[in-house]
């Protein structure tokens, strides 16, 4: 370009702002603001709906919340007779534990004490959801069953050996017991874990503070001691739900890098 020449149709120059003569293709104020890095931390928008669960975001979540609903619709609408004995049946009571522990250590948690609407399914939707998405659904399942399980023999073992010793009479081994309470409490306190540290011990002392009255209370002491447990298994899962975490953000970084 001579001294004379005028600038290249094709650049877009405001009005009022003069290019500099001899100099190859400038930027106009546009091209100049559109060019410079974004520079803060990006805002996240506020999406509600990841709260609960979908098919492809939390598939573990997701389908077993659809079970959940299944069992639950069988609950309210079947005869008494045969809820009573399909509850008996997957109860996990020192009678059934003995003889089929696999199978009443898994089927009892397929059932939700009060209903889909009861307190322990709306936290069931909300934490696993949570749960699942920072650490997937396989190991979500693992901090389901650990609670679910660990839980259920701190406080069926006991009820079996104060049967033997005769401190308990023998109808306390066929006393009812099943649903997910005990899963969700674990998995509270893993997911209390991952939040920011003073929401995750406001979650802690809330729901804490609920089992603790239930103790209190006195109603049901066995499982109000088992949720306690489990709330304090799913806190004990701390270091690996961290490392899980830390390794999904990891791998979610590698994969936009890849992808870019």
């Amino acid at each position: 370009m001579t001294p004379d020449s005028s600038a290249p149709s094709d650049v877009p120059v405001a009005e009022g702002v003069r290019l500099l003569d001899g100099m190859p293709r400038q930027r106009g104020p546009a091209e100049a603001m559109s060019a410079r890095p974004v520079s803060g931390p990006r805002r996240r928008l506020l999406r509600p709906w990841r709260l609960l669960p979908t098919p492809t975001g939390t598939p573990f979540t997701f389908t077993f919340a659809a079970v959940l609903l299944v069992t639950a619709f069988v609950a309210e609408h079947a005869d008494p007779a045969l809820v009573h004995a399909l509850h008996q049946g997957t109860s996990t009571d020192v009678f059934h534990l003995v003889r089929t522990p696999v199978f009443v250590l898994v089927t009892s948690a397929l059932w939700v004490v009060g209903g889909v609407t009861s307190p322990y399914a709306i936290v069931f939707l909300l934490v696993l959801t949570a749960l699942e998405r920072r650490i997937g659904g396989l190991r979500t399942a693992g901090v389901f069953a650990l609670g679910h399980v660990l839980a259920t023999l701190a406080t069926e073992v006991p009820v079996g050996l104060a049967v033997l010793v005769g401190w308990l009479p023998e109808t306390s081994l066929h006393r009812l017991d099943y649903g997910i309470s005990f899963g969700v409490a674990a998995s509270v306190g893993a997911l209390a874990g991952l939040l920011r540290p003073w929401l995750g011990w406001l979650v802690l002392v809330v729901f804490g503070g609920t089992l603790v009255q239930d103790l209190v209370a006195y109603t049901d002491p066995m499982t109000n001691w088992g949720h306690v447990m489990a709330l304090a298994i799913g806190v004990a899962t701390w270091p690996w739900v961290r490392r899980w975490r830390a390794g999904r953000s990891t791998d979610s970084r590698k994969s936009r890098k890849v992808t870019a």
